[in-house]
């Protein structure tokens, strides 16, 4: 076990941490706003209305970072020190979905794919590393397949891509990235500390005192943004864990780490479906039809007119209605998700929510028709892009 004031530095530092790079960054944006500010707001996914600078991912790297310095300095810290190299060893990792990430902030422009190929070589740096790769879905007849060793890194890494992108794509308004990713590492945080996984605990700990201490300055006025390269290793660290998770603790099911998880992957795969399938476009292209968009336009532009509110603060409901659903997706997977059927079955009910609240979004009314459901009406699409 590891001592509680461990545990406390492994929250407190990286948050202090975080939250002191995060206020530098809005201190000197004077001087690096030209490269910095996210300016492109006429874009078609943009809801802000001045320059913000986009390069909160500096502040995440840097919070994970003091807390493996903490450990190799803190020679009084043995449990925490233990934990440091392997701490180091993720955070070197995510190196290249994150800076490909702060290279897109910075120039904008690298390419969808470039992007994508960086968090699948992150995904195998980690397997290289720490031996971070997928030994069983508890999908019968795959986790036969995953005993074979390049399958099992392929798979590996197509999941860890995916829920980084997953986080890239609803890191739409202030605080609904930040807020998700706290919400699922607590998630697993549970289930790791259920198990007696200290290490596991501790990744999750730095991870959620890096978040805490960049939305105090994210949310919920939006002074700075997490950026790509932000928003890739958040979601890089999220699936390293869930990764870690599955491998280190047998008894935990794939499906009860998944439940967890689920919102910003259905998110993923039903934007790739959409613009793919629906749209003929794209996977990659932008557009106003994500989930949190819709919540924002239909509900929340409804009860708070905009004769009557700042911007920022009907920005900032979005955040509190999707990690609602993540909080109570959280507790029904780490209350009632250990079995694996029941796991399963909160992925199947999560997965038919988002469809049914998708449909009553863009069509105005509550749709049950499965085929209805996964399509968009042509003038339904024509008045929300």
């Amino acid at each position: 076990m590891i001592p509680a004031f461990d545990m406390w530095a492994s929250l407190a530092v990286p948050a202090a941490t975080s939250f002191l790079i995060s206020l530098m960054i809005i201190w000197t944006e004077g001087w690096h706003g030209r490269y910095t500010f996210d300016m492109d707001m006429a874009a078609i996914q943009k809801m802000h209305r001045k320059p913000v600078p986009r390069v909160g991912g500096i502040a995440l790297c840097s919070g994970v970072a003091a807390v493996v310095l903490f450990g190799f300095v803190g020679d009084q810290h043995p449990a925490l020190r233990a934990h440091s190299k392997d701490l180091l060893l993720l955070l070197l990792a995510g190196m290249p979905c994150f800076l490909m990430g702060l290279t897109e902030d910075l120039t904008k422009r690298v390419s969808v794919r470039a992007r994508l190929l960086a968090t699948f070589g992150s995904a195998l740096m980690a397997a290289w590393l720490l031996g971070a790769y997928l030994p069983r879905l508890d999908i019968y007849g795959v986790d036969h397949l995953l005993q074979y060793g390049p399958l099992a890194l392929v798979i590996t890494a197509i999941a860890v891509a995916g829920v980084s992108n997953a986080i890239n794509i609803i890191d739409g308004f202030n605080g609904v990235a930040g807020g998700a990713v706290t919400i699922m590492l607590a998630g697993m945080g549970v289930l790791a500390w259920q198990a007696g996984d200290m290490f596991v605990v501790t990744l999750v700990l730095a991870g959620i005192g890096t978040m805490l201490g960049f939305l105090a300055v994210n949310y919920p006025t939006g002074r700075l943004f997490m950026g790509d390269g932000g928003a890739y290793v958040s979601g890089f660290w999220v699936a390293e864990i869930a990764v870690l998770i599955i491998i280190r603790q047998p008894e935990i099911s794939p499906w009860q780490v998944l439940a967890i998880c689920a919102y910003p992957v259905i998110e993923v795969m039903y934007s790739i479906y959409r613009r793919k399938v629906i749209r003929k476009c794209s996977p990659g292209a932008p557009d106003r039809l994500h989930l949190h968009t819709l919540l924002y336009r239909r509900l929340v532009c409804r009860w708070m007119p905009a004769s009557t509110r700042p911007r920022w603060k009907s920005n900032s409901i979005v955040a509190c209605i999707v990690t609602l659903w993540l909080c109570l997706a959280s507790f029904a997977a780490v209350t009632v998700g250990d079995k694996p059927w029941m796991a399963f079955n909160l992925v199947a009910l999560q997965v038919l929510l988002y469809m049914a609240v998708y449909a009553r979004l863009v069509r105005g009314h509550w749709c049950l028709n499965p085929v209805v459901m996964l399509g968009l009406r042509a003038e339904s699409r024509t008045k929300l892009v």
